[in-house]
């Protein structure tokens, strides 16, 4: 097998291994991108057909490059398709003359023996490298909780796995979780005409737009995005926010309005039957908080700089709970609901059975600060609260990249000092 060294290694070319590859250029350093599939192939292949980005194209983007087939002065707002994320991406390593090596899985990486560095092990050969970026990002293992056996319906599918209401067979469908995929993908189903039930966790719900702004500009000038930890408690709890349709304010109520029955945690299975927790109303009420708490920190802005934006009293107004929240189901039977598929929008673990350092805490987790581990040598990119809330947007995950590739020019100034032989 063939043989190679190089200054750092980068493994995933999505958008934190494309980021990385600017920036160490931009340092002059050697480097190798591998990936084992193509550029930006979860945007691609690992999300439903309608996906849209959650984030509006003047913000969702690198700084180097506009989406050039959206014109900001007629849709500054507009929400690009998955498939046009992965192309801009495409385009933006090609800019940058990124050396990506798609097609090439890594297997390995272990610390040399007695040498500087790290063997990496690929399905094409073994690298050598001073430095390695696992720039892998958070979508790595799709969750699916072991609580339906299989059998228990037809079909059991992770939301990474979901791509149109024709994928499933006829019947009812639950979706497991309530972020932005849940949402999403319970609404599509209910708009494909099928019976939809949502179960509900924990979520923060922000708006969408409010007085005239995107939520994205709002956390900008509310400073909320650079929050370097989430909020006590919060380390977990999902997002309920769409791009979908022109993007708008996730509502439940709405929702449930629409058709979409909702329920509590699904928590258990027996004997064809599911049980949900008792917690649908208070998981409700806490996304009602945080999505009024955002509006008034909004308006205080508002009125401390004298803005000029349109009041939107409306928005504060909180309609009733549906029956679903007031009496909720504490139980469904599968068979009798004509329930045929599930798809589980659970999240994601990560994976990094191929790193083979002492990079990790003891819960399994990467032991780092701004994306530098505790291994020498070994960085983290593209994981949610890097070092702040935009770490895993594409945009922040671009400025965690810029941090890291500016620590490896310094390791490697201190690596090629030589002092001369000085005279006393």
């Amino acid at each position: 097998m063939p043989h190679e060294e190089t200054e750092v290694v980068v493994v995933g070319a999505g958008q934190a291994g494309v980021a990385m590859s600017e920036h160490l250029g931009a340092h002059g350093i050697p480097h190798l991108v591998l990936e084992r599939h193509r550029i930006a192939e979860r945007w691609r292949t690992e999300r439903w057909d309608s996906l849209v980005a959650n984030g509006p194209a003047w913000h969702d983007r690198f700084p180097g490059l506009e989406f050039t087939d959206i014109d900001p002065a007629l849709t500054p707002d507009a929400f690009v398709p998955k498939e046009r994320v992965a192309d801009y991406l495409v385009a933006y390593a090609e800019k940058t003359g990124a050396p990506i090596r798609s097609g090439v899985e890594v297997t390995s990486v272990r610390r040399r023996a007695g040498r500087p560095g790290f063997r990496v092990e690929t399905s094409q050969g073994t690298i050598d490298a001073r430095f390695v970026v696992a720039a892998t990002g958070p979508f790595q293992r799709p969750v699916i909780p072991p609580l339906v056996p299989d059998g228990a319906v037809p079909t059991q599918i992770h939301s990474s796995g979901y791509r149109n209401p024709e994928q499933l067979p006829g019947g009812a469908v639950l979706v497991v979780g309530a972020g932005s995929s849940g949402v999403q993908i319970a609404d599509e189903l209910r708009r494909s005409g099928r019976r939809v039930l949502l179960s509900v966790g924990p979520h923060d719900r922000p708006p969408r737009a409010y007085r005239g702004r995107d939520f994205c500009w709002w956390l900008g000038v509310l400073g909320t995005w650079d929050a370097q930890t989430p909020p006590q408690g919060a380390e977990h709890v999902t997002i309920a926010v769409s791009g979908a349709h022109g993007g708008h304010t996730v509502d439940f109520r709405d929702l449930a309005a629409s058709g979409i029955e909702l329920v509590g945690m699904t928590t258990s299975y027996a004997d064809g039957v599911l049980r949900f927790a008792p917690d649908l109303a208070a998981n409700i009420a806490f996304g009602d908080a945080k999505y009024l708490e955002f509006l008034r920190a909004a308006d205080a802005y508002v009125e401390r700089d004298g803005l000029d934006l349109p009041e939107e009293p409306e928005a504060h107004v909180l309609g009733p709970d549906p029956e679903c929240v007031t009496r909720p189901r504490p139980e469904l039977d599968l068979n009798e609901a004509g329930v045929t598929s599930i798809v589980w929008a659970t999240g994601f673990a990560t994976d990094y059975g191929w790193l083979d350092v002492d990079a990790f805490d003891e819960n399994g987790r990467p032991d780092q600060r701004r994306g530098v581990s505790a291994e020498p040598g070994v960085y983290f990119l593209g994981l949610p609260w890097l070092s702040r809330r935009g770490s895993s947007f594409l945009w922040g995950v671009w400025h965690d990249a810029r941090y890291v590739a500016d620590h490896i020019a310094r390791q490697r100034g201190y690596l090629a000092y030589a002092p001369t032989d000085r005279k006393n």
